[in-house]
């Protein structure tokens, strides 16, 4: 894995990739804040050598490098899922390289249902810690102990002073931002209604198929880290409808200009 993070890194150093501060994972509910970026370089996912291609059909394919709100960042525009078929290490690699050209913060956006039901769809979710349910771990290879330490801290992978700052700018622009756990799990298939209940009781507030992989690995190369989710869907056991991706689509594109906000004016204050 070393000297394919060594080729790619050195690839995209080549295509213009300097320096970046912080890494950004534009997840569903956040794709047009590549629009408030001032693009200095761009390359698809498919040119890159090592990189994995995006499969997801309203997920782009492109690593982006430029500025917004005076800051230097590199943003994955479309991430990586086990459920395409790929490994832990392939939806991680991204964050690798991410950090060798010189991230030190990682922000994270996905789409969740919500298993709180105080929770609406249409709202937004400040992570604040999660519950792994796909089943292995990202640092479970051999070698990894030479990229980092093995027996990473898991304790607050959440940055709470960012999380902090990203409560007063929701407060301050009235964007109902709740707080609380996600549990992240193989998918593609929804969860049943048992699914849904077993998740309720061993603490999850919101459940999506991303995020956490990118996380643990992020906290592995000591990264600080901040997730949010827009809350696309009401995960309500007991008046359970049929999935309508088209629906979850529409309320994340609703909860997006919110979303673009928190990040934007975080962005101005790190």
């Amino acid at each position: 894995m070393i000297k394919f993070i060594e080729e790619t890194v050195d690839y995209l150093k080549d295509k213009g990739f300097d320096s970046p501060e912080i890494g950004i994972i534009l997840g569903t509910g956040l794709g047009q804040l590549i629009n408030e970026i001032e693009i200095i370089a761009q390359v698809s996912y498919n040119h890159i050598p090592n990189f994995p291609t995006a499969t997801v059909e309203f997920h782009k394919g492109k690593l982006v490098y430029g500025n917004i709100e005076d800051k230097k960042v590199v943003v994955m525009q479309g991430r990586f899922h086990i459920y395409e078929g790929y490994t832990l290490q392939d939806v991680t690699f991204p964050v690798r390289i991410m950090e060798k050209l010189g991230i030190k913060t990682l922000l994270v956006s996905n789409a969740a249902g919500a298993i709180n039901l105080n929770f609406k769809k249409g709202e937004l979710m400040l992570i604040d810690d999660h519950i792994n349910l796909q089943g292995s771990s990202p640092l479970a290879f051999k070698g990894v102990s030479e990229l980092g330490e093995r027996f990473a801290d898991m304790s607050a992978p959440y940055d709470a002073k960012i999380n902090t700052t990203f409560k007063k700018i929701a407060s301050k622009n009235n964007i109902t931002l709740h707080k609380g756990v996600y549990a992240s799990v193989v998918g593609p298939q929804l969860e049943t209604r048992a699914e849904y209940r077993m998740l309720k009781i061993i603490g999850a507030d919101a459940v999506g198929m991303s995020t956490v992989p990118e996380v643990i690995v992020a906290n592995h190369l000591n990264l600080k880290v901040a997730a949010v989710s827009v809350l696309t869907d009401e995960c309500d056991p007991d008046n359970l409808e049929p999935v309508n991706i088209d629906d979850i689509i529409a309320h994340a594109s609703k909860a997006e200009p919110n979303m673009i906000l928190l990040f934007k004016e975080l962005l101005k204050s790190i």
